[in-house]
């Protein structure tokens, strides 16, 4: 039972990955909009465009509130991160909720764009997230960029080798030339 209490109990001191996370998301959520919206606009008219707009900016603010307190939640304790996640999520539920209810009468709003859009528009920036999020402890937050191997011979093979007339030689023939070479005896 000790073993529980203190992890419970401690808590994360080291640079926050939900900021790099949520600033990632709030990237390609708005890369969609304009697309969404002009679906939105297309098919619903001005309601349908205001409707989008406002959906979207639920869903953004929803994640960014969610990073936010996650983050501040590790600093002081785990404990705190698991109570934050639960009761952070029922609250910003509630809050989505209650703005779609006090508008859902409103005449500027049609509420089939936007339930879609604050349903895909979730699931769609989770699922993006859920490929670029790096889970294991060397690398917290988003994976990091792969690195390009670097090998001696990959950028000669690519440029054609002048001859003794400063023509290129045909690909064959620089083959062959660098095959005598690595055939040479060390002994």
């Amino acid at each position: 039972m000790t073993g529980t209490a203190s992890v419970m109990a401690g808590r994360d001191t080291g640079p926050a990955p939900e900021p790099e996370i949520v600033r990632d998301l709030v990237r390609h959520g708005l890369r969609a909009t304009p697309v969404v919206l002009a679906v939105g606009a297309l098919g619903w008219g001005w309601a349908g465009l205001a409707s989008v707009a406002l959906a979207i900016a639920l869903v953004l603010a929803n994640f960014t509130a969610a990073a936010a307190l996650a983050a501040w939640a590790a600093r002081i304790s785990y404990g705190l991160v698991a109570g934050v996640a639960l009761f952070g999520f029922l609250i910003r539920l509630a809050v989505i909720s209650a703005v779609v209810l006090l508008v859902g009468d409103q005449p500027w709003v049609a509420p089939v764009p936007l339930g879609v859009t604050l349903v895909v528009g979730h699931l769609g920036l989770l699922v993006w997230e859920s490929r670029l999020v790096s889970a294991s402890l060397a690398f917290p937050g988003l994976k990091p960029a792969p690195v390009k191997e670097h090998r001696p011979g990959a950028r000669a093979a690519r440029r054609p080798e002048a001859g003794k007339s400063g023509q290129a030689q045909p690909p064959s023939s620089r083959r062959r030339g660098r095959r005598d070479h690595d055939h040479v005896s060390t002994l």
